[in-house]
């Protein structure tokens, strides 16, 4: 069975080494979480690139100063616009559709040898105020970007056999 290369390889970064990404890498990124599917196509998302060393030091400090944050040259903060919106299910729609956008923006990340790394650990509340994201809206997603100061070897993926189940549980 065969999946995208950018799929299959992909790993998590944890370490980044100091060099800046040029910005056609970075729109390139950005457009892949643009071209994302989202929930009646309401596209719920603003994304805020961090590059200033100064703001990216903040975010640090709002992330428990977990090493890889202060590292990243690049951090997207996903912002949703529309958390109000319930899917038929009652569910909020806006972390799915943020996961999907981060997704695919990782995918393409891999696609041009950048290393990216998914954060949900940190103070959204201090996040919100060192962005000046509104108070209406949710960041419930920081993207690190930079290339990877090490790969890591492929985590352990359980077999199909063990996570798939046809027709019930």
């Amino acid at each position: 069975m065969q999946v995208l290369r950018e799929i299959a390889e992909r790993r998590t970064t944890t370490g980044f080494i100091d060099e800046v990404l040029d910005q056609e890498t970075i729109d390139r990124i950005l457009e892949a979480g643009r071209r994302a599917p989202s929930a009646k196509n309401r596209q719920p998302w603003r994304f805020i690139v961090v590059r200033s060393q100064a703001v990216r030091e903040k975010l640090y400090d709002a992330a428990y100063q977990q090493d890889h944050v202060g590292e990243a040259p690049v951090i997207i903060a996903l912002c949703s616009t529309n958390i109000d919106y319930r899917m038929p299910n009652g569910h909020d729609s806006y972390p799915m559709d943020i996961a999907i956008a981060a997704s695919f923006m990782m995918v393409q990340a891999e696609a041009e040898n950048v290393g990216s790394h998914a954060l949900g650990t940190y103070n959204e509340t201090l996040v919100k105020e060192i962005l000046s994201v509104p108070y209406s809206m949710r960041v419930p997603l920081l993207l690190l970007l930079g290339k990877s100061r090490h790969r890591p070897p492929l985590g352990e993926r359980k077999p199909l056999s063990q996570i798939v189940a046809y027709d019930h549980w």
